[in-house]
């Protein structure tokens, strides 16, 4: 593709950056027959291909609009069309760049700023959000219907490991889970237990950042980033081997805080450092033995792969591979690269896109009548509980059920 950007934008990294994803797109429209909002909405500027020539006309120079911002608003940022791009074009970096360049041309209504804010201040930070969603889970039998099942379901913690192995990996709490799913964290310290590794946490890190970022504050998003580096590094200068994560967005997060902080002279090292030693839980299991715990008589399960997992991270089907190395039955899962409409703060910024993704997902997953869902993903998991028919759990719970006997 052919570029005009604005002088002004060549002169910054960023400018340059997107000036190359842009030219490295050849415009075949290979990416519009798997991005979930196309398929819905039918629009060529709901489809990447569109969005990508919207984004173009706004680096060249011509002025955003209200409309220019709604459709990369609508935007999952599933990267579905990256797992298809014949080319490579690093769509999902293209967005977060472009996205705050429209926002300050175009102004939002006041009760979008306010909602947005209100994420921000809200999410990120576990000792504001526990409260929050305690009250709301105390409340949730005395509300209406639709209501209640927009609440987010609490499951209890359970108790963490007391030995110690020399083997030691950290973890990411997060800022969601622990409030949550407490019990997702616990249930990865069990099963690394059983395999000789103990599991460490870092008092000082927090949120991943990717809240702040993907909601265009961009900085903010990068003040987290720079807290999580500084707490984790001297665990790995005292030779933990991996910082595991157990939600596939925040890995993915994490994996990109080199990109992120790339034109960051005092942390672009050390962020790269943080990346390469970041692991989806998967990538450690799979390595692991597991033919101890193989069960013959495994329940029949439906996984549902989170967008950050399968196309940004590049993990499809890895999950699926040691759930069946362990003997569970994986039921068929129909169009398993599309997003179930969770995508971080979308399902509350977009509600009706989402309900209607979550619709054909739910449609999907349960076709094959399972014992119960599992995903990689908090924010999957609490989406899908909504309106699922089976238990949805993570799916390091029901592996660490089985070892438990």
């Amino acid at each position: 593709m052919q570029t005009q950007l604005l002088d002004s934008l060549l002169e910054t990294a960023e400018g340059r950056e997107a000036d190359a994803i842009l030219r490295s797109c050849v415009h075949c429209g290979f990416c519009t027959a798997t991005c979930p909002t196309y398929q819905l909405l039918g629009d060529e500027r709901d489809g990447p291909r569109g969005r990508i020539y919207l984004i173009k006309q706004v680096l060249e120079g011509s002025p955003a609009g209200a409309g220019t911002q709604m459709h990369l608003d609508r935007c999952l940022t599933c990267r579905s069309c990256e797992t298809t791009c014949p080319s490579g074009v690093r769509y999902g970096r293209l967005l977060d760049i472009a996205r705050p360049l429209v926002d300050a041309q175009v102004a939002r209504p006041w009760l979008e700023r306010l909602q947005r804010r209100l994420l921000r201040w809200m999410l990120p930070y576990p000792q504001r959000f526990t409260p929050l969603a305690r009250l709301g889970h105390i409340l949730r039998p005395i509300l209406p219907a639709p209501l209640r099942s927009q609440v987010p379901r609490i499951t209890p913690d359970s108790p963490w490991p007391q030995k110690t192995h020399a083997r030691r990996m950290l973890v990411l709490e997060g800022c969601v889970q622990p409030a949550l799913a407490p019990s997702i964290n616990a249930a990865t310290a069990r099963v690394l237990d059983r395999m000789g590794i103990h599991l460490l946490t870092a008092k000082a890190s927090g949120c991943c950042g990717a809240v702040s970022y993907h909601l265009n504050a961009h900085e903010e998003g990068l003040q987290f980033m720079r807290r999580n580096i500084d707490a984790w590094e001297p665990y790995l200068d005292q030779g933990v081997e991996a910082i595991v994560i157990t939600a596939s967005g925040c890995g993915l997060m994490v994996k990109e805080y080199a990109a992120a902080l790339a034109h960051d002279p005092k942390y672009a090292q050390r962020a790269a450092r943080i990346s390469a030693a970041a692991r989806d839980l998967v990538e450690i299991l799979e390595q692991e033995e597991l033919d101890a715990w193989r069960s013959a008589s495994g329940a029949r399960i439906a996984f549902q792969s989170p967008c950050t997992l399968q196309h940004g991270q590049r993990l499809a089907g890895r999950v699926e591979a040691v759930l069946s190395r362990l003997g569970f039955h994986l039921s068929p899962v129909a169009e398993a690269h599309l997003c179930c409409g969770s995508a971080g703060t979308y399902s509350i910024l977009q509600p009706q896109l989402s309900r209607r993704l979550l619709k054909n997902k739910l449609e999907s997953l349960q076709a094959g009548d399972p014992e119960v869902i599992v995903t990689a993903n908090i924010g999957c998991l609490t989406h899908l509980q909504t309106a699922a028919k089976a238990p949805v759990r993570h799916w390091i719970e029901v592996v660490d059920q089985m070892m438990a006997g």
